[in-house]
């Protein structure tokens, strides 16, 4: 099994820079496409950004593009989420899961972490 470990969240202020760090233990993430959803307060988890293990392929919802940049260090097993120019909509629980199909939908992914906080004050 794979197990999932978001960390790098925090209280932060708008503006502000924070890179997220997906580490993956269990076995390597090869062939595995990895997204990260956000889970903001009162609202459903949504999809955020998405990265092949290969890292040729990315994708970002429109509300974070060109501010988010996921990436991933497969020598070390971990995806990271580069967020910059902070929002207080930002704010959310943002979980690491990992499937092999991929895709903007939950159900699509096999394994989560827990989360990590990420509050935006404005």
């Amino acid at each position: 099994q794979v197990q999932l470990e978001e960390s790098g969240g925090g209280l932060v202020q708008a503006g502000d820079s924070v890179r997220l760090s997906c580490a993956a233990s269990g076995r390597p993430l090869v062939g595995y496409i990895t997204t990260w959803f956000r889970q903001p307060p009162g609202k459903e988890r949504e999809f955020t950004a998405s990265i092949t293990w290969g890292g040729d392929s990315t994708y970002y919802r429109d509300s974070v593009r060109g501010r988010f940049t996921i990436s991933r260090d497969n020598a070390k097993n971990t995806v990271y989420l580069q967020m910059n120019s902070l929002k207080s909509e930002d704010t959310a629980v943002y979980y690491c899961a990992v499937g092999r199909v991929g895709g903007r939908a939950e159900w699509e992914y096999d394994y989560w972490g827990q989360g990590t906080q990420v509050t935006v004050s404005s």
